[in-house]
């Protein structure tokens, strides 16, 4: 897929034309009732999904282990939050002291040690549909990919007011030949794929040229040419008209982007006060959640910020010197200048917003073959994610790990139980099925809403 920022304006207006639509069916026996009337349902709208790609360590972070072996523990100190009897990595002293907006749930956990595999069911919600085993190559995006959540809203909650269902910045999951999986949409097609945006808020002059109007250009000389492009779209009858069809639902898109305003003026993320930006921190991590901040503003349903880029959490070698660092300061500082903003705003009480990597690290340090500095393995057994807004109920822990951070040893969750909330949170039906190209149809909610959440009554 064509990054958004790199298209001129034609191939703007060729944006996701084509491509294979799932037709929606509802199914009256779809799910267990207790979906129909889950805490949180339509709280929301918006989210905020904040991706940690490659995995943080659940140690070094929300669910520290200070007690355990020092090969377990690692490095780091722990700080008191303001949860009574909480304990928070040392290097996350904003977030310690934000703790109080945040349910902190320690107990998230899957099947998949593979980035692709995971990345695939952090996304979705689902595993992958190609086989398991094999080399990563046999695990790259696909077409037969089940949609991700932006794409998946999409398809349910078509738009045409020129806001984009989705928004994922500020870059594309892609390492070497591998492009990961769950990015997209999927087997729905190209036509309901989230905007992916490639380029660094932080760089001087950032702008999505491809939302620009040329100089001279105008609303009224656009419609103008609407109008005439309108007259040379009459085509005949059969495949020619199909086509036309197509193409005119991208042209009606492009059109809408570009006289609506809202999300142009998003972008122009220069426009904000130098001492706003300095809050977030001047990296392409702390402008890419104030850049989120201002998509949410304008409208968008979900938006996906990812800190770094592919890998940067994989910390197999040198864990805590790259925790210490540039990781946890650059978190810690975005997380907290975007709270304020949310809860200052008003739109916290809005907006859903969930941080979490695809999974965690192991418990037990290691060294690779050829290495001298430390680190830490993937590890999905056990890992904690953050949640808040939207009616979530701050200040509390949801689960409890065992004493090395290896397994749950209360009620597990898994990335399945996240698209459950986070659909339930939107308000979108609890029995919403699509189907795919060969008319199988497919539950789009298959997990159970987290309810800790938001009734508190912790697990």
């Amino acid at each position: 897929m064509k990054p958004l920022y790199a298209l001129d304006r034609r191939g703007f207006l060729r944006v996701g034309g084509g491509g294979v639509a799932g037709c929606f069916l509802a199914g009256p026996n779809a799910l267990a009732d207790p979906l129909r009337d889950a805490p949180g349902r339509g709280q929301a709208q918006s989210v905020l999904l904040v991706m940690l790609s490659g995995g943080p360590s659940q140690l070094d972070t929300v669910d520290p282990k200070p007690d355990a072996p020092e090969e377990v523990r690692g490095e780091f100190g722990t700080i008191g939050t303001k949860i009574p009897g909480v304990r928070f990595c040392e290097h996350l002293p904003k977030l310690a002291q934000q703790a109080d907006r945040w349910a902190i749930l320690r107990t998230m956990a899957h099947r998949e040690h593979n980035h692709l595999l995971a990345t695939h069911v952090a996304l979705t919600g689902r595993p992958t549909p190609l086989p398991r085993g094999g080399s990563d190559l046999d695990r790259v995006e696909s077409r037969s990919d089940f949609p991700n959540f932006a794409a998946a809203l999409d398809f349910v909650r078509p738009r045409n007011d020129g806001i984009p269902s989705g928004v994922s910045l500020p870059n594309y999951l892609i390492e070497g030949p591998l492009t990961w999986p769950g990015q997209h949409a999927g087997f729905l097609g190209p036509k309901h794929d989230p905007w992916q945006i490639n380029g660094d808020p932080n760089a001087d002059g950032f702008r999505m040229a491809a939302l620009s109007m040329r100089e001279g250009m105008t609303a009224e000389r656009l419609t103008s040419r609407r109008t005439l492009l309108d007259q040379l779209n009459r085509t005949p009858a059969g495949r020619q008209a199909t086509d036309a069809a197509a193409l005119r639902q991208q042209q009606d898109v492009a059109y809408q982007i570009l006289t609506s305003g809202k999300v142009v003026q998003a972008f122009e993320i220069g426009s904000e006060k130098d001492d706003v930006r300095d809050r977030y921190g001047r990296n392409k991590f702390g402008q890419s959640l104030l850049l989120s901040r201002r998509l949410i503003q304008a409208g968008v349903p979900i938006v996906q910020a990812t800190m770094g880029i592919v890998q940067t959490w994989d910390t197999h070698v040198d864990n805590w010197g790259r925790l210490k660092n540039t990781l946890l300061p650059q978190l810690d500082q975005g997380l907290e200048a975007l709270m304020e903003d949310l809860a200052t705003t008003g739109l916290l009480d809005q907006t859903l917003v969930m941080v979490m990597g695809e999974f965690g690290r192991t418990p037990k340090v290691s060294t690779l073959p050829g290495q001298t500095i430390a680190g830490r393995d993937h590890w999905a057994h056990a890992y904690s994610g953050l949640f808040a807004g939207a009616g979530v109920q701050g200040g509390q822990v949801i689960g409890q790990t065992d004493l090395q951070a290896a397994y749950p040893v209360t009620q597990s969750f898994s990335p399945a139980d996240v698209c459950a909330t986070l659909f339930n949170a939107l308000g979108v039906a609890h029995d919403v099925t699509i189907t795919d190209p060969l008319q199988r149809p497919h539950y789009l909610l298959n997990g159970n809403v987290i309810a800790p959440l938001y009734t508190g009554q912790s697990v």
